[in-house]
């Protein structure tokens, strides 16, 4: 780490950038509400000022919908290196327009829109093509440089590993590069069903197109948390013969049964592989990690991570790559961060294993083609993953009960002063402590 950090010195003034993290304030002295972190498993609600017009191409949104992502949970950890005290959370978010910048001409005050969680700056190469999460020139970590060789887009609220940015779990938000970095919404679908095109839509979208899923696939998906439960209905979507699902979470498990898919509890079944070698025995066309990096399960990866000899393990890389064909294709969207051990390369090699890391969705590539195609026809209803609706008073309380997954609880509709009543089907509003 402290050669890391040296390198993130030494070569800080190497990467200017089109927006920055700063912004104004109101100049009248109002605040927000907003979910600030303060240290391990420590989030509050403080009082923070409403942020004001920054830059020529900024829009200031009111806030109606946001919600707790399981990535959010590194964070509240203290997993993701460079989080400082205060730092605004929260990177899957919606709202109305409030205020535009003087280069904003494609959005109106009063508009609905959804907020892609990464900052794109619309302009640079990998923006051209819709990749929104590589773009070039919305991300300063230069830490993130010396550690990955490059540096992904800004993200919303996930640290200063991604820019500083302040997120979304506020009433408010700036969003630099607002006129390439939010999608109008029609009228007639409600908050509730449109929300998670900010991330984990085209998120689990991603990992299913990008590491190739086809007709007549045998697919097997690792954690069954809203990411993974959207990864099996897509798969299905685009004709996946069978879906094999691991966790261990009976709700999850019970859940995704219902919607057709087979299931291992792998606190039953521990040797997974074995499995699902007696469910599929010419093994899996395609391997989906959808799950998380900071649960071990063995007792070496739990000491090693403990003595922080890696940050990451490679339980379930090993675990598809062992499972797949020979020539078959594993892809990771699972959140990963840094070093782990025991990687079994050799069988990578040997079964010639194409291993995909699908990195963080292109939202911009996707988001349109997910709101047209599936939600207004209805092929496709993301409010089948929400458990849950707290206002924004409960942030901290909600994350807590997160973390336990208390109640069942999975994806959350956090609403604020903005937001317009629940949706006809959709969770009506509960405070954590009647639940938790």
């Amino acid at each position: 780490m402290q050669t890391a950090s040296n390198a993130a010195q030494r070569t800080m003034s190497e990467f200017p950038t089109v927006v920055r993290p700063e912004y104004k304030t109101r100049s009248d002295g109002s605040t927000m509400k907003a979910l600030a972190w303060f240290g391990t498993k420590d989030v509050r609600l403080i009082d923070a000022p409403i942020p004001d017009i920054s830059e020529p191409d900024d829009v200031i949104l009111k806030v109606t919908g946001t919600t707790i992502c399981g990535s959010d949970l590194h964070l509240f950890h203290g997993e993701i290196i460079a989080l400082q005290k205060g730092d605004i959370l929260g990177h899957e978010f919606m709202g109305i327009v409030d205020k535009v910048g003087p280069n904003v001409s494609n959005l109106q005050v009063g508009q609905r829109v959804v907020a892609s969680f990464q900052i794109a700056c619309g302009e640079c190469s990998y923006c051209k093509q819709k990749l929104s999460s590589m773009c070039d020139n919305t991300n300063p970590s230069s830490l993130m440089n010396a550690m990955y060789g490059h540096r992904d887009a800004g993200f919303f609220g996930y640290s200063h590993l991604t820019g500083g940015f302040a997120g979304g779990q506020a009433e408010y938000v700036r969003v630099p590069k607002g006129n390439v970095n939010l999608l109008p919404i029609p009228e007639g679908l409600p908050d509730e069903k449109v929300l998670y095109l900010s991330d984990v839509l085209p998120t689990s979208y991603h990992c299913v197109v990008d590491t190739g899923v086809k007709e007549g696939d045998v697919v097997g998906v690792w954690g069954l948390g809203p990411i993974g439960q959207c990864v099996t209905r897509w798969a299905k979507l685009k004709g996946a013969s069978r879906v094999i699902a691991i966790d261990k979470v009976p709700e999850r498990l019970e859940f995704a049964r219902k919607g057709g898919v087979e299931t291992i509890d792998y606190s039953q079944h521990t040797d997974v592989v074995k499995r699902l070698q007696e469910l599929c025995p010419g093994g899996l066309d395609v391997a989906l990690d959808c799950g998380s990096f900071h649960q071990p399960k063995t007792v070496l990866h739990k000491v090693e991570k403990a003595l922080m000899l890696e940050t990451d393990v490679s339980e379930i890389a090993n675990e598809m790559i062992v499972s797949v064909k020979k020539m078959g294709k594993c892809g990771v969207i699972a959140v990963y961060a840094g070093f782990t051990n025991h990687f079994n390369i050799g069988a990578l090699m040997e079964k010639g294993v194409r291993f995909i890391g699908n990195g963080q969705a292109p939202v911009h590539k996707y988001w349109k083609e997910i709101l047209n195609d599936y939600i207004i026809p209805g092929k496709f209803d993301p409010t089948f993953m929400i458990t849950h609706r707290v206002p924004i008073d409960d942030f901290p309380k909600l994350y807590q009960a997160f973390d336990r997954r208390t109640d069942g609880v999975e994806k959350v509709f956090v609403e604020t002063q903005f937001s317009k009543p629940p949706a006809p089907g959709c969770p009506k509003t509960s405070r954590v402590d009647e639940w938790a």
